[in-house]
């Protein structure tokens, strides 16, 4: 996530340090706080936030759980881990819904934070999960706020309520009061009240939300703040929260290059949880805000767990089951394949998705390097081939291969190097539907050290006895080949030592996926 980039960068370095010591001393433990405290104050967290974070970060540190453990580094990153997410609110909190509806949920914030875009997004997501939302257009003072919200709600697929055409028309305390009644009568069950914003916090600005709040009485309140205002973040909301009050934060901008110290200040000063994160300009940019998950980002742990759920909401699961059939029957074809392309994209960005791995904050600047666009080059090459093409691509011979280049504005080697690509992809993966170990170039079969990928002709069929000189252990060894394979200690990946998973280990890996 861009916001932590720094900070993310700053804490690995500082716990990098400390790999190579086998004991802490207190001078280490001060010197790692030190650096701490340094990176989040660079991030624009808020100042008692830090000193209180250090403070326990230390006194842990210095510890019995600390002087304990076999690994003290690892020991502090897991401290550090828990205090971050205590400061980012501890549990995650959802919405909360009336038991007779409609819900309403009032929006607030400054103008420019994101609360137009914010509530489309989260019409959208409403919607999908079985919802009716209304939006009802409060911002009757931002030139042009009635029709943004508009073709944000057309976007969204969402009703709106918008009597006023705003630009300094209309009462907006009205119209949300109306708005509810609205929504009442035509059975929708959450309203969602977008309310104006101003540049600065003022008397005029807490007045009129006061208002709309006393007028709706909503079950939500959330503040909506830019989470790449820095310091600043703290005293506007601590002016909402006295002014309004609110029940829950959204963070919005969080695909920005800001240093992310609002995300680390709100719930530690507010004591509101942050229930939402916007992560980008599509509706669909909307995630549900983990404290744990966002800790283990921050700490580039990874996010593996909101990676999967988003591949289990974009990919169907029978598609996906026949598409394992075909490879098992070798019948996976160049359409399956742009079929499951087009369903990554659903997933969304593909460095988004990349940045939730762990370990991924090191490899920086080969994400930025990432291009997005590929996949629509591949994708313009399997769409300028026949549908006999797709399917057998055994016929592509020079001249189609030039056609289906000139077709997508591309070259005969990128043709070439697709082919090439889609083939040992389908090998690879008809073997692991299978249940194979899959080879990988170079490599040799995984799980298998020291197998070689490339073998000669006399290799392959030569004997593959002890070549040992002498004549016991050569018979010793080649017996005991005869009778069981040695058991694999490593793999291409130098994992040693790592058994195959049991039958318990992988029932609950189907129960992750959501197929156990």
């Amino acid at each position: 996530m861009a916001t932590f980039g720094t900070l993310s960068d700053r804490l690995t370095e500082t716990f990098r340090n400390l790999r190579t010591k086998g004991k802490l001393s207190p001078a280490d433990v001060d010197g790692t706080v030190r650096e701490i405290r340094r990176a989040l104050l660079d991030a624009d967290v808020a100042l008692p936030v830090v000193k209180d974070f250090t403070a326990k970060v230390r006194e842990r540190a210095l510890g019995d759980e600390v002087n304990k453990a076999l690994n003290p580094a690892q020991q502090v990153v897991q401290i550090v881990n828990e205090e971050l997410i205590a400061i980012l609110g501890g549990q995650q909190r959802r919405l909360e819904f009336a038991k007779t509806p409609p819900t309403v949920i009032m929006l607030a914030g400054l103008q420019g934070s994101g609360k137009t875009t914010f509530a489309g997004k989260l019409a959208k997501q409403l919607e999908g999960e079985g919802h009716t939302p209304l939006l009802v257009a409060c911002d009757l003072q931002r030139p042009n706020a009635v029709t943004q919200l508009t073709v944000v709600a057309e976007q969204a697929g969402a009703a709106i309520y918008a009597p006023e055409p705003g630009n300094g028309i209309g009462d907006p305390v009205k119209v949300a009061k109306d708005g509810v009644e609205h929504a009442r009568r035509t059975q929708h069950d959450v309203v969602i009240i977008d309310t104006a914003g101003r540049l600065g916090v003022d008397a005029e600005l807490m007045k009129q939300a006061g208002d709309i709040r006393k007028a709706t009485n909503p079950d939500e309140v959330l503040f909506v703040i830019d989470a790449m205002i820095g310091q600043d973040a703290v005293n506007t909301a601590k002016a909402f929260q006295d002014g309004v009050d609110f029940t829950g934060v959204v963070l919005s901008k969080l695909d920005g290059d800001a240093r992310g110290g609002a995300a680390l200040s709100v719930a530690s000063i507010t004591g509101r949880p942050i229930i939402f994160a916007s992560t980008g300009e599509n509706l669909d940019d909307l995630e549900p805000f983990h404290p744990d998950r966002m800790a283990s980002r921050i700490l580039d742990l990874g996010d593996i767990l909101t990676l999967i759920e988003q591949a289990q909401s974009a990919f169907d699961e029978a598609e996906a089951m026949k598409v394992a059939e075909k490879l098992a029957n070798e019948a996976f074809t160049l359409e399956d394949f742009l079929e499951q392309m087009q369903q990554m994209r659903k997933m969304g960005s593909m460095k988004k998705m990349l940045g939730m791995l762990p370990g991924m904050g090191q490899m920086k600047q080969q994400l930025d390097d990432f291009d997005e666009r590929e996949i629509d080059r591949t994708e313009a090459i399997i769409r300028s081939m026949t549908p006999a093409e797709r399917r057998n691509t055994k016929l592509l011979n020079g001249s189609r291969r030039l056609r289906i280049a000139r077709g997508s504005g591309m070259t005969v080697t990128d043709v070439n190097q697709l082919v090439q690509r889609f083939e040992q992809a389908a090998k690879m993966m008809k073997t692991v539907a299978r249940g194979g170990t899959p080879q990988i170039p170079g490599m040799g079969p995984m799980g298998k050290p020291g197998a070689s990928a490339k073998r000669g002709k006399k290799g392959a069929k030569g004997k593959s006895g002890s070549r040992s000189g002498n004549p016991a252990k050569r018979a010793a060894e080649n017996a005991g080949g005869a009778l069981a394979p040695a058991e694999a200690t490593g793999s291409g990946f130098g994992l040693g030592g790592q058994k195959a998973p049991s039958e318990a280990d992988m029932a609950e890996i189907q129960k992750l996926f959501g197929k156990g």
